[in-house]
């Protein structure tokens, strides 16, 4: 997993989950833009398309992946607030997701103050990973 805008939240919130240490290989919260490129691999090509887009919610996740050697990776990167960031408002966010054979990036738009917004986009994740993992079940057949 790779977090920026949930800062660690998304983290603590799946190790609350009894578990959790048999599917969760672990996070890093790459907060900065350089951390974003150096540590997840980044690409400045998608970081052209802003912070907060889905190329870079993508590449994010496509870095966690690698980086942990994991299935499946998730990523939250958008503006929690309480002003608007490269023209977008508080509460744009994109979740990125990855697998060894696709990936791609969700935008959810959530509303509230910072806490509030950040708060809400680790449910949002949530319910995206709970319907990746209903989904890929529907493909095995279980």
């Amino acid at each position: 997993m790779a977090e920026s805008l949930t800062g660690g939240l998304l983290a603590s919130a799946l190790v609350d989950i009894p578990g959790a240490s048999e599917v969760f290989w672990g996070g890093v919260v790459a907060y900065t833009i350089d951390a974003k490129r150096e540590v997840l691999g980044v690409s400045d090509e998608a970081l052209a398309h802003g912070v907060v887009s889905p190329e870079v919610a993508k590449a994010m996740a496509e870095g966690a992946l690698a980086l942990f050697g994991s299935d499946y990776a998730i990523s939250t990167t958008g503006v929690a607030g309480p002003g608007a960031q490269e023209g977008l408002e508080p509460g744009t966010i994109w979740v990125g997701y990855a697998s060894k054979v696709s990936g791609g990036a969700e935008l959810i738009k959530l509303a509230g103050d910072r806490n509030q917004v950040r708060a809400a986009a680790v449910d949002a994740v949530l319910k995206v990973i709970e319907t990746q993992v209903v989904f890929n079940m529907l493909l095995q057949g279980n």
